[in-house]
Formats: structure tokens, sequence, C-alpha cells
């Protein structure tokens, strides 16, 4: 079963890896709240036969955890106007360090010198990898750090609450929360405009797959294992993110931008994969 686990959430992180271009694509056409109000309403629609098993705490708590979850996506599809998806998707990454400190920080649960040094190393590799960027995309590097501290702390909320609720029900509450949150900001900040044809097919993947099934996906998960043990798994995402982005954006690095990169993803290994390798050769 622990296999299991780790493939559909690997499968996730594909998913969600593929769908940094997509996002990119969607809102160079279309306004960034627009778009997570029907990305987030179509995924709530999907979800809707869970709502029979919504309960008043249940909600309440997922409501909760999805306004934290609506903040990572709102900075990382904002930077997105700002960076491409390689980099969107690295920094991203960054959530792995967030997660444990997050947990730290709310419920007491204590981690170790690697991943105080892998702190270190990933603020050194964000450095190096924005800092040979234009302008625009640090400013667009810096919101997606944003992104990935709300994550974390998503992650982290979600390992400490989701065993007491149903799955389905849980995850309804989240994309209920973020649907409604990003409709009531959207005529604020944005025109109310219906999608162009070329947007649907990013409305509907991240909202179906990307959304109501990966979400489903990872609050199931997530009943049964621990939230660095998740980050760990969710790690490929911004590989995956580099891999489309290299393939479907035409993403290139520079020799430096490269060395940052390497050195995220060693924090990202250092900070979890290692010391779980240890642990259960002891």
């Amino acid at each position: 079963m622990r296999l299991v686990h780790t493939f559909l959430l690997v499968g996730v992180t594909a998913i969600w890896g593929w769908t940094f271009v997509v996002v990119a694509d969607a809102i160079a056409l279309y306004g960034v709240f627009a778009f997570l109000t029907l990305r987030f309403a179509l995924a709530s629609m999907a979800l809707s036969p869970a709502a029979s098993r919504m309960t008043k705490h249940t909600l309440l708590v997922g409501g909760g955890i999805g306004v934290v979850y609506a903040a990572g996506y709102l900075f990382q599809t904002l930077g997105l106007l700002y960076t491409t998806p390689t980099n969107s998707g690295l920094i991203t990454g960054l959530f792995v360090v967030f997660a444990p400190l997050t947990a730290r920080a709310l419920f007491g649960v204590r981690f170790s010198r690697p991943v105080l040094f892998a702190i270190c190393l990933s603020l050194l590799g964000m450095l190096l990898l924005a800092g040979q960027s234009p302008e625009g995309v640090r400013f667009g590097d810096a919101l997606t750090v944003v992104c990935a501290a709300a994550l974390g702390a998503h992650i982290a909320l979600l390992s400490r609450y989701a065993s007491e609720h149903d799955a389905s029900a849980l995850t309804l509450a989240q994309t209920l929360s973020m649907a409604l949150l990003f409709a009531v900001m959207w005529p604020v900040f944005e025109p109310i405009e219906a999608p162009p044809p070329e947007v649907w097919f990013a409305i509907i993947l991240t909202g179906l797959v990307a959304s109501a099934g990966a979400f489903w996906v990872q609050t199931t998960v997530q009943q049964k294992i621990p939230a660095a043990r998740t980050a760990i798994i969710l790690t490929m995402e911004p590989v995956f993110a580099a891999i489309f982005g290299f393939w479907l954006a035409g993403d290139r690095l520079v020799a430096i931008q490269i060395a940052g990169a390497i050195l995220i993803v060693s924090a990202l290994l250092i900070g979890e994969v290692l010391p779980t390798v240890f642990r259960r050769k002891k």
C-alpha cells in the first residue's frame, strides 16, 4: 500500500509539473483571478457529490486550509506572469523546506540539522537561479517564494487534520473556499469576461485533473503518511516542471542558473530524502 501511495503522489506531481506550462500560456490570454475562479469552481462542481458527507467541522477546517492553499496558487499564478515555468517549478519545490518549518512552528514537530542546512542551500540556489534573470523574472521568482511558503504550510496543516475528516468532503471544502475567495477578488481586480476558446483546455485540465482529482489523491494519501514524507515525494513536481518547461516552453538556463537549480534540488534531497534513507538503514 505504501508503494501505491507513492505512485499516486508521483502521478500528481507529473500533472502539476505539466500545468506550469499550461497555466503560463492561459494567463497570457486571460486574467489570473478569472482563471483561478473558474478553475476551482469547476473543481468544486466535480467534487460536489461529497457534499452529502460534509459536516460543519469539515467545512470550517477545510475552508481554513483552503485559504492557505489559495494564497499558494495566487502567488504561483501571479509569479508565472513574470517568470518562466522552469523557474516557477524549481522555486515552488521549496515547499519541502517550508513544510517542516511550519509543522515545527504550529505543532511543535522537530526537524533535524540537515533541514537547517537544506534551507541555507535552497536560499543560495534561489539567489543563483534568479540573480541572472531579467528584473521582471526576479520579481516573479520572489512571488513564487511566497507561494512555496504557503504550499509548505498547506502540507503541514493537511497532515495534521486530514485523518479526522472524510477525504472527499475535506477536498471539497478546500476547493469551495478557494473558488469563493477568488470569485470575490475577480471583479475587484479584473473585468468580468468569458474565457477565450484557447483557455478552456487549461481550465478543464487544471480544474478537473490537477485540482479535483489531484487534491483528492493528496488528501487521501495524507491521511496515511506524515507531512515530511509527503514533501519528499512531492519534490518530483519541480523536476517535472523543468522537463515540461524544456520540452514545451523552450526554457533554457544559463550555467549559473543551472548551478542554482542543482542547489535547490540538492536541498530537497539533503533536507528530507537522505535523513529518511538513513533512518531506514538503522
